[in-house]
């Protein structure tokens, strides 16, 4: 069980990291997001701290075994989960380079 759960969230870090880099090299901003987005920049900035403690969350989680480090390490990836859905939010509500239309 832990497999099919661990893959399942490691592709889905995946996804959010692909969107994240296309945020961050090309200020390219999912569909769905554009029109609430104003720093695409930012935003996916925050996007790939979130894949990056999604898969922090794997691999103490799911894969190490001593107690107290997999608490220390879970605790450490809701920390910087929370820091990159901060960052997420403050790339929505920041001043940026967009005009009215939504597209970049």
């Amino acid at each position: 069980m832990k497999l099919y759960l661990a893959a399942s969230v490691v592709v889905i870090a995946l996804l959010i990291a692909a969107s994240g880099m296309a945020a961050v090299t090309r200020g390219w901003v999912l569909p769905m997001n554009r029109r609430h987005v104003r720093s695409p920049r930012l935003y996916g900035v925050g996007q790939l701290v979130a894949a990056l403690a999604l898969c922090w969350q794997v691999v103490f989680g799911l894969v190490i075994d001593d107690a107290d480090t997999r608490l220390w390490g879970t605790l450490t990836g809701g920390a910087i989960l929370v820091v990159g859905l901060i960052v997420m939010l403050v790339g929505q509500l920041a001043r940026g380079l967009r005009d009215g239309s939504g597209t970049p």
